[in-house]
């Protein structure tokens, strides 16, 4: 086991991977830019170094000094947490080959899961169910309304390096299909620098459901049940829960088997999200798999018992996960709520506004991480707040997380 890691983030989850490394009796180090000298992952960990400014591109996103920061230090390991370079294999890759053990996936993982389109075709080598569509990259809006008539209507218009709702565009008819992959195109050449875009089914009255998995060296994967995700604003998770009210035994099953052989096809190693859009008739379709922990990964925590951090950190170790599928219990409810600075009164747009009062509930999670909900912005757990909005009358917002 390592002695000493060091956490290449910043907020709630840099504060997370320190509780669980704490717990494990493994020193920290913190990384930090000028703007979070005073931070209270900062203040948690053993150790700190400054990376430089502000900006996350001068912090943050460099790899090179993140990781001369681990030498310096003496750490063996690297977490990415979430965001920034969680998700970048060649910061991975190059963690690797520097001696440090990544605690994430391998670089090659990432890869090939990082490709929406060469994902889609792992996935269906894996036999596992992807939406009907067209996976190879699309050329004109010509052809795309071509496409389109040959699925049928309505389709999702989708970048392949798209996320977080950008380059995404649903058509319903040819006029919707042409403009839209002209806009979907421009935007993802703009926002990822690659403007590839495929097409394929939209599934009406969908409902977004992730199932939690874990891999070890050994070639050994389990999953840990599902998420449901489906509570969204403009494709962004505002609520999760686990289990998911909709889906019945039989299919929790069938996601669960197929997110493992589409982990096991790509040499999975550590904790991943394997996302599913499902019909109103608990039909399932592959969408994506996330190679790293999810903002959302307490709720798992919960119903299993399970301390995700934790088995990342053993896995990366070169250990074998400690239980067998059989062995995971789902036993349980769990909501996490993300609480954005939005105006309710202005279709829910950002809002900026003072917090005057700050007031944390009472940790209560069973199996010992003291881990509260993950939040929404960059600034570490989050409970009762008094606010005051830029634009609208003082108001009040509370929460807590219960089992």
């Amino acid at each position: 086991m390592f002695t000493k890691i060091l956490i290449a983030n910043r907020g709630e989850i840099a504060c997370r991977v320190i509780k669980t490394a704490q717990k494990l009796g493994i020193k920290t180090v913190a990384v930090y830019s000028e703007a979070d000298r005073d931070a209270r992952h900062v203040e948690l960990a053993d150790e700190a170094v400054l990376l430089g400014p502000a900006p996350s591109r001068e912090s943050y996103l460099v790899a090179d000094k993140i990781i001369a920061a681990a030498k310096q230090t003496g750490a063996q390991a690297i977490h990415p947490g979430y965001g920034f370079l969680s998700e970048n294999e060649d910061f991975a890759r190059r963690v690797e080959e520097a001696g440090i053990a990544f605690i994430g996936p391998k670089h090659y993982s990432i890869a090939a899961m990082g490709d929406k389109i060469a994902s889609k075709k792992l996935a269906n080598e894996a036999r596992v169910n992807t939406i009907p569509g067209h996976n190879e990259p699309i050329l004109s809006p010509e052809e795309a309304v071509n496409i389109a008539q040959g699925i049928g209507y309505p389709v999702m218009i989708k970048a392949s390096a798209g996320g977080g709702g950008k380059g995404l565009r649903v058509a319903f008819n040819d006029k919707e299909c042409f403009e839209g992959f002209t806009s979907c195109r421009n935007e993802a050449r703009n926002s990822f620098g690659d403007d590839r875009v495929f097409m394929e089914k939209f599934v009406e009255e969908p409902r977004h459901i992730e199932i939690q998995v874990l891999g070890d060296s050994l070639g050994n994967v389990v999953y840990l049940h599902e998420r449901e995700c489906s509570i969204q604003r403009r494709h962004q998770k505002v609520i999760e829960e686990a289990p998911s009210p909709f889906i019945s035994d039989e299919t929790r099953r069938a996601m669960g088997e197929q997110a493992v052989a589409l982990a096991k096809a790509v040499k999975y190693q550590s904790a991943g999200t394997v996302e599913f859009v499902v019909g109103k008739d608990q039909s399932f379709y592959f969408l994506e798999m996330n190679t790293r922990l999810q903002v959302e990964h307490p709720v798992t925590e919960c119903i299993t018992g399970v301390d995700l951090v934790e088995q990342m950190i053993r896995v990366a170790a070169g250990l074998p996960l400690p239980f067998k599928q059989e062995e995971i219990k789902r036993e349980g409810w769990a909501i996490e709520c993300r609480i954005n600075a939005e105006d309710p009164f202005r279709n829910f747009l950002p809002s900026t506004g003072r917090l005057v009062k700050y007031q944390p509930p009472a940790a209560n999670l069973e199996q010992g991480t003291n881990t509260l909900v993950g939040a929404a912005y960059e600034g570490g757990q989050f409970g009762g707040v008094r606010v005051e909005p830029a634009s609208t009358k003082a108001a009040r917002s509370r929460c807590s997380t219960t089992r």
